[in-house]
């Protein structure tokens, strides 16, 4: 579900950096066409002000994407996360829910025994790109 969404706005961002870039390029060339003889001239666009509006929309569409890739690694995480707790013997995988932010692995949920917390916890820890687990396991 989360990364059905992602996707639409990943999609949504490159849409709207490319309609600024045309946009953009169509005043910054002038696609004012010739006024005809009977029509009063058309008003003269100011271009420097089309650039920096353009400069300005590309900059929010680049913070977009960076957001929307920073929400596409965290998923990611967690679903490594999340297979190697499957593949393991040790831990069951179905009662501990892993959530992923900004690199931060939060691992809440309950557990059997403290061997199937620290391996867990290990698990979490070892996977690449993970900066911290934070360890809201119980044990039952």
């Amino acid at each position: 579900m989360i990364g059905a969404f992602l996707k639409v706005i990943v999609v949504v961002v490159i849409v709207a950096a490319a309609a600024a870039f045309f946009v953009g390029y169509r005043l910054a060339d002038g696609g004012v066409q010739a006024p005809v003889a009977a029509e009063p001239a058309a008003p003269r666009i100011d271009t420097d002000k089309a650039r920096a509006a353009g400069a300005k929309i590309g900059e929010t569409v680049a913070v977009g994407a960076a957001q929307a890739q920073d929400a596409l690694t965290d998923g990611a995480l967690t679903a490594k996360i999340k297979s190697k707790m499957a593949l393991d013997d040790t831990v069951k995988a179905l009662s501990i829910d892993v959530d992923t932010d900004s690199g931060v692995v939060t691992l809440s949920g309950t557990v059997h025994s403290q061997a199937e917390r620290a391996k867990a916890v290990q698990l979490a820890k070892e996977t690449a790109g993970v900066t911290s687990v934070v360890d809201r396991l119980v044990i039952r």
